[in-house]
């Protein structure tokens, strides 16, 4: 996985769930390399675990100082911390804390795009990005996975983190983010 130039931050997002899962609770208000390189140092902050169980556990003011140690780990670390206890809590709550559980257990892509809206904090862009992710850079394609993704499916594009495999498809992904962005200012209606 190449999401954040780094190949300890990559190799922790390829290998635990739960770190790529956290990565996408925090992909929002911040570079993408960003969030998806918080994972790994919230793991270094918190003794070399990420153990859902043990941050559903911890106050929420502590959890919030954690995330708040400078560089923080989030443009709102208070807000996001409490995101990522949430979304810890439904992962020990319903898929007996593991989260692999969430794409494992799905029988289909309706499933699973059913199963990651469900998170906290997932709305339906955010779910359908994640189950690109999933089918894409993780091999997580039960049938119908693409058509559950929508356009962040499709193969070949360039829409998201979904797509983002090397240097130059994270270049391409940041074109079509920053043209999206220029097209709907361009919609707004001028005032003055």
């Amino acid at each position: 996985m190449w999401l954040t130039g780094d190949t300890d931050a990559d190799g922790l997002l390829s290998s635990e769930p739960l770190a790529l899962l956290i990565g996408m609770v925090l992909d929002q208000q911040i570079p993408m390399e960003r969030a998806f390189k918080a994972p790994w140092e919230l793991k270094a902050r918190l003794g070399g675990t990420l153990d859902p169980a043990a941050i559903v556990a911890m106050a929420p003011d502590d959890l919030a100082a954690v995330f708040g140690i400078k560089p923080a780990l989030h443009r709102f670390p208070r807000s996001m911390a409490g995101r990522v206890q949430e979304v810890c809590r439904a992962v020990v709550e319903t898929y007996g804390g593991d989260a692999s559980a969430i794409w494992s257990t799905a029988a289909d892509g309706k499933q699973l795009l059913a199963n990651v809206k469900a998170l906290p904090g997932f709305g339906d862009q955010k779910a359908k990005i994640f189950v690109a992710l999933l089918g894409k850079q993780c091999g997580v394609r039960p049938p119908g996975w693409e058509k559950a993704a929508g356009a962040y499916g499709e193969p070949g594009s360039h829409r998201s983190v979904a797509d983002i495999d090397s240097p130059e498809a994270f270049a391409k992904v940041r074109q079509f983010k920053q043209q999206m962005k220029a097209e709907a200012r361009a919609t707004l209606p001028k005032t003055g």
